[in-house]
């Protein structure tokens, strides 16, 4: 579904990734994972067209993502969660999930979204004419994921889902994310600082370092390796 190769980002000659490659099937659950600074939420931002590529290829479904303006990109399943949530604060619950659902796809399913996404996260429909702005981090998180999933997207890319909850509120949240990915089949890219917890999750794992990928595989492969259980894990 979306293959990244060789992708390389530079920001004022600065080499942010370099030659990065990674690959998400659909209906897979992928996590990468690393230190802060690694490169992480820059593959994002590059898939979204934010940033753009300085060298590689991007694909999405067979598409060349490189040639697709960023303000498409939505239209062609890819709903990006950004780090730090970014919620609009000053409408409503309901109005920052009508504004996710802007896409082809999320109009089209918009009357069946919208209870799903309640099913998900009860509160949301508790607090649907409450200004986002006045919701906790929590909240304003299920929030940020039920905007995406207004889109009625292919991919879901979660950047630090954890970032700023309280642990029992983060647990939560990854809870859900699980429940997306086994009752949907939804395709997920997560990038967490809660290293156990994204690979625990996972079908397929990277750790990247330094803008470059250091280590690839399953779940199984990259809880065993010494080296994520030292360097991330703990142990």
């Amino acid at each position: 579904m979306l293959t990244l190769e060789n992708l390389s980002v530079s920001y004022g000659g600065m080499m942010a990734l370099n030659g990065v490659s990674l690959q998400v099937g659909v209906g897979e659950f992928v996590a990468v994972v690393g230190p802060n600074g690694a490169g992480k939420t820059t593959i994002f931002k590059t898939i979204s067209g934010t940033v753009p590529a300085a060298g590689g290829s991007m694909t999405f479904g067979g598409e060349d993502l490189l040639a697709v303006p960023p303000a498409r990109r939505p239209h062609l399943g890819i709903a990006h969660v950004p780090e730090g949530r970014q919620v609009f604060s000053s409408l409503t619950v309901l109005e920052n999930l009508e504004m996710g659902a802007y896409t082809r796809a999320g109009k089209a399913k918009w009357e069946e979204n919208l209870p799903l996404i309640f099913q998900l996260f009860p509160i949301l429909k508790d607090r649907a004419k409450q200004l986002a702005g006045t919701l906790s981090g929590g909240e304003q998180q299920m929030l940020a994921i039920g905007r995406g999933l207004a889109s009625a997207p292919q991919i879901l890319m979660l950047d630090e889902p954890s970032l700023g909850l309280a642990p029992a509120i983060a647990d939560a949240i990854f809870e859900v994310i699980e429940q997306i990915h086994r009752e949907r089949g939804l395709a997920i890219l997560l990038v967490e600082q809660r290293v156990a917890e994204a690979l625990e999750s996972c079908d397929r794992g990277y750790v990247l370092e330094s803008g470059r990928m250091v280590l690839t595989g399953t779940h199984e492969t990259l809880v065993s390796d010494q080296r994520v259980k030292q360097t991330y894990l703990g142990m």
